[in-house]
């Protein structure tokens, strides 16, 4: 089985930052795109960042230059750095990554549980 964990939500105020982690773990043959979505309550989940297994990098324009995405993968976790942080930033956070189980399995999509952040005085 595979298993996205993420951690790093809470509450901020404003202008702060706060850093969000997911480590993908159990059967991975391959890693391939992972990334970062967001959904406030009865809105669509959107597409926040997303990093590539080489390292190609695609942003939300509304988090262009707050946000940076980055990825180890030795220890198959990406990050998400967040930076002047604004209350329309506040979602539940999910982890999306497409995994390979097995050498003779195919690609498949996965979700993590999801964190919440809160900006807020």
């Amino acid at each position: 089985q595979v298993q996205l964990t993420e951690s790093g939500g809470g509450l901020v105020q404003p202008g702060e930052s706060l850093t969000l982690s997911c480590t993908a773990s159990g059967n991975i043959f391959k890693l391939y795109t992972m990334g970062w979505y967001r959904q406030i309550p009865g809105k669509q989940r959107e597409m926040v960042a997303t990093i590539t297994d080489t390292g190609e990098i695609n942003y939300a324009t509304s988090v262009k230059g707050r946000f940076t995405i980055s990825r180890d993968h030795a220890k198959n976790t990406i990050y998400l750095q967040m930076s002047s942080l604004k209350s329309e930033d506040t979602a539940v956070y999910y982890c999306n990554a497409d995994i390979v189980p097995t050498a003779r399995g195919s690609e498949t999509n996965f979700w993590g549980q999801g964190s919440q952040v809160t900006v807020s005085f």
